[in-house]
């Protein structure tokens, strides 16, 4: 996640914050303060802050997630408690994510349900630099390819990070809740300007069929662009963490897949959407085939619709201001076409 400007102050971003940086401070080591309080944009869900705190062993940094907006409060206690448990979980595995210092699922210390955990090291990558004049006829060709080959290397480490966390040993006791599906039949808005209204009902036909049979694996459940940490350019390259484990579920692999194809098709255009399957199977993960697959696509990219604004909003905050409602329509409708076209 980028960070924001905002520095000293009591109360960042407007929220009165007092008992919960009570709370914090209670939860630091025993001559550990803060020092500095930083908002971190592009989250839509909550509000992050990072805290720049010093003390006897050194300075440090932890990142401060706090639901705020009334419909994430109500549900803050089940997702907090799962972020939790998932994060205690994956500090034995090689999967890239904060540990847990503490959680507050119920508010019951703090101004907000929150949750606090360590920073992880890179940012967000979202940039499309060809995006801004990208009909542009004097662009340097070869200028172009390389753009194109950055985005491929990060498509390519989302790729290979997805299938080790869909192979992570999970026990049945361990097994995070089965996967909820985002939208359903009756709850789809296509576009109000489409002129396309029967390929949406077509695809809306799709996910009125039964859920395929599937075999089930842990799932990060909301995996995309924006949840993923990079460090390095070129050959040193990597992806450095993975945040936002609130939505983790047990299901498909699809599921995942899909969601991070839908918004590879968003930031980049459909054919990075329609690439990542590929890209995922080839680093080695196992998915349905033809229609059984459609349908995990199509259940997740209706779930965008009309307009993808609950993704457009955090992106267009960390940059990527090319991403007007009119741009991600039509992307999400020409991403649809493309995957009935593919795969029914």
């Amino acid at each position: 996640m980028g960070e924001g400007t905002n520095g000293m102050g009591g109360e960042p971003d407007g929220q009165e914050w007092s008992a919960t940086r009570s709370w914090v401070e209670k939860e630091l080591g025993g001559a550990e303060r803060i020092d500095r309080v930083v908002r971190l944009r592009g989250g839509w869900t909550s509000h992050m802050r990072r805290l720049d705190v010093s003390g006897p062993g050194g300075p440090r940094s932890l990142v401060l997630r706090s639901f705020v907006k009334p419909f994430y409060v109500r549900h803050a206690e089940g997702l907090l408690t799962r972020e939790a448990a998932v994060l205690r979980l994956l500090g034995d595995t090689d999967v890239p994510a904060a540990s847990l210092v503490a959680v507050d699922a119920t508010a019951e210390h703090c101004d907000h349900p929150s949750l606090l955990m360590s920073l992880l090291p890179g940012t967000v990558r979202l940039g499309d630099r060809d995006a801004d004049d990208r009909d542009a006829d004097d662009r340097d060709g070869d200028d172009r390819d390389v753009e194109d080959r950055e985005a491929a290397d990060r498509a390519e480490l989302l790729a290979g990070q997805l299938v080790n966390i869909h192979r992570l040993p999970v026990t049945p006791p361990q097994r995070p809740r089965p996967y909820q599906p985002w939208t359903s039949p009756e709850r789809v808005t296509p576009p109000a300007t489409t002129a396309r209204p029967e390929l949406w009902q077509r695809a809306i036909d799709v996910i009125r069929r039964d859920p395929p049979a599937h075999r089930g694996c842990f799932l990060h459940r909301d995996f995309h662009p924006g949840n993923v940490l990079f460090t390095g350019t070129g050959g040193d390259l990597r992806i450095s963490g993975v945040v936002d484990w609130v939505e983790t579920s047990w299901g498909p692999a699809d599921l995942d897949v899909a969601h991070c194809s839908t918004g590879l098709a968003l930031l980049h255009g459909v054919p990075a959407g329609l690439r990542f399957a590929d890209r995922y199977t080839a680093a080695g993960g196992t998915l349905a085939d033809g229609r059984a697959h459609l349908y995990w696509r199509l259940l997740d990219a209706l779930a965008f619709a009309p307009d993808a604004e609950k993704v457009a909003v955090p992106w267009r905050e960390l940059g990527r201001v090319d991403l007007t409602p009119d741009v991600l329509t039509h992307r999400l409708e020409e991403y649809v076409e493309a995957l009935v076209e593919r795969y029914d």
